[in-house]
């Protein structure tokens, strides 16, 4: 799909296909994507390499700061520290990726700089819904099994969806629409990413235009802004995913912690009694 802004830029928000690979077409935004990947594990990998108990500065500070930023919300929201440290290479991972991501698609030889076949050659990987859908995607599947892994079993993990016993009329009916609203989240998760970002590009592409020869100055703070946006974006979507999973194992933990000091009570009780 195109979008024409009259004489102006025509600004592509569908990815287009540039190459076929074994007779299967790759998209603009799939390439760029692997490429994306190519450079984020050189750069984290370079990192964690050069990475020393005394900061050295430059990039490696930075994702030092940042790793060490995500791994702590993470172990914040797990009540059993142990979980928060299970999960936490994910979803520092996670966070990396979109960051990156997000920031390569800002480059001047993205979108519209270098078009082939009619199409931009490269476009950022997280401004195609279909890859933001597959991040979510594949986070929730993520959040799903570990969160039944660790409320030791499904029966437990379909517990937190209701705030009392399922037997009342009014719980069920909350249960049952929180368990709608819980399925609702792949395409929450993958829309906000996908509409900022792509929005992000259809602003910048405007000023760009307006600015004409001096696009780079015009459009510059907008990509500033894009910069900023990038990041948030990045850190609400890894927060999301966290949390998804922290409320169901944690309200998991909690019933199990409960059921037990109900027993151990039951069992003084017994032992009293005789």
């Amino acid at each position: 799909m195109k979008i024409y802004f009259g004489s102006g830029p025509i600004i592509h928000v569908a990815p287009g296909s540039v190459m076929t690979l074994f007779g299967i077409p790759i998209t603009n935004s799939i390439l760029y994507g692997w490429i994306s990947l190519v450079l984020i594990s050189i750069v984290l990998i370079y990192a964690s390499r050069k990475s020393k108990i005394k900061p050295i500065g430059g990039i490696v500070q930075f994702i030092e700061i940042g790793v060490s930023f995500i791994i702590d919300f993470v172990h914040s929201s797990f009540e059993d520290e142990n979980l928060g440290k299970k999960y936490s290479p994910y979803f520092v991972t996670l966070f990396f990726f979109i960051l990156f991501n997000n920031w390569l698609g800002l480059l001047p030889i993205v979108g519209e700089g270098v078009v082939s076949n009619g199409y931009p050659l490269l476009r950022p990987f997280t401004g195609d819904l279909n890859a933001t859908f597959g991040m979510a995607l594949i986070t929730m599947i993520v959040v799903y099994f570990s969160s039944i892994k660790e409320s030791g079993g499904i029966k437990n993990y379909l517990m937190h969806f209701f705030v009392g016993t399922p037997k009342n009329p009014l719980y069920l009916i909350i249960g049952i629409l929180e368990m709608i609203t819980d399925f609702t989240r792949v395409i929450s998760l993958s829309l906000r990413l996908f509409l900022n970002v792509a929005i992000g590009e259809i602003v910048i592409a405007v000023f760009s235009y307006l600015g004409h020869f001096l696009a780079p100055i015009s459009a510059l703070p907008f990509t500033l802004i894009e910069l900023f946006i990038g990041a948030l974006q990045a850190y609400i979507f890894t927060v999301l995913s966290t949390m998804y999973l922290a409320i169901a194992v944690n309200h998991a933990t909690d019933h199990v912690s409960k059921k037990s000091k109900r027993i151990k009570k039951g069992s003084k009780s017994l032992v009293g009694g005789n």
